[in-house]
This record gives structure tokens, C-alpha cells and sequence, in this order.
């Protein structure tokens, strides 16, 4: 009876350490965490659309120095005008023409049509 034991303990021991074994080696991998994109970095060249009543993209960033030209592609004519009303203001620009203005400081710029209140944008401009 003694040998029937001492057998079958080890026959339950055999089984459980090939358990262990398969488990540890069963082929799964921990799950990682993927860390989120980085930000966009700006841009070398800066170029802002209007059309449907809108400035795209917005918010637009560049670095100091970049020339950034605003083209209307809308059907009515538009102004791109800093919200301080001095940093930039394009005047009247008509159907298929365009603005450019170069940053000189870092800074975020609001910026609006005077025809469309509605219609605004931002310029971010980095070193």
C-alpha cells in the first residue's frame, strides 16, 4: 500500500511540474502598451485653404520665419485678420488669389474674415 502511494504521489507530481512547464512556455506574450504619436511637428512650408466658410487646417503651426499663404478657394471673397488687428490683416481677397505673411516672433496668433464672423482660425508659430 506504502508503494501505491508513494507512486501515485509521484505520478501527481510529474503532472503538475508538466503543467507548470506548459503554462510558462504556452507561446502567449504580454500585452504592451503602445505609447500615443507624437504631435505633428511644424511644418517647413505653410499653406491654409478657404473654402466653406472656413480656414483648413486650423490650427496651423509653423516656426518663426516660415511664409504662410492663405488661398481663397471659396466662391466669395475673404480678409485674414489677426484678432489684435495689427499682427497681419490681408485686406479684401478675392476668389482664387491669395495672403502671405512671415512670422517674425514665436507666439499663437487668432485670426479672423471680417466678412464672416463665424470664419476663424489660428496660426501657431514655434523657434
Amino acid at each position: 500500500m506504502k508503494r501505491k502511494n508513494i507512486l501515485l504521489a509521484f505520478i501527481f507530481c510529474f503532472f503538475l511540474c508538466t503543467a507548470i512547464v506548459s503554462c510558462s512556455k504556452s507561446g502567449s506574450t504580454p500585452a504592451t502598451i503602445t505609447p500615443p504619436p507624437p504631435p505633428p511637428p511644424p511644418v517647413a512650408a505653410g499653406d491654409v485653404g478657404m473654402a466653406g466658410m472656413s480656414f483648413s487646417p486650423s490650427p496651423f503651426t509653423v516656426k518663426v520665419g516660415t511664409t504662410v499663404k492663405w488661398t481663397n478657394n471659396d466662391n466669395t471673397a475673404h480678409t485674414v485678420t489677426s484678432n489684435d488687428g495689427t499682427t497681419f490683416s490681408s485686406g479684401t481677397i478675392a476668389v482664387g488669389a491669395s495672403f502671405s505673411f512671415t512670422p517674425t516672433v514665436a507666439g499663437s496668433f487668432l485670426y479672423h474674415c471680417n466678412f464672416h464672423g463665424g470664419m476663424t482660425g489660428t496660426l501657431t508659430v514655434t523657434n
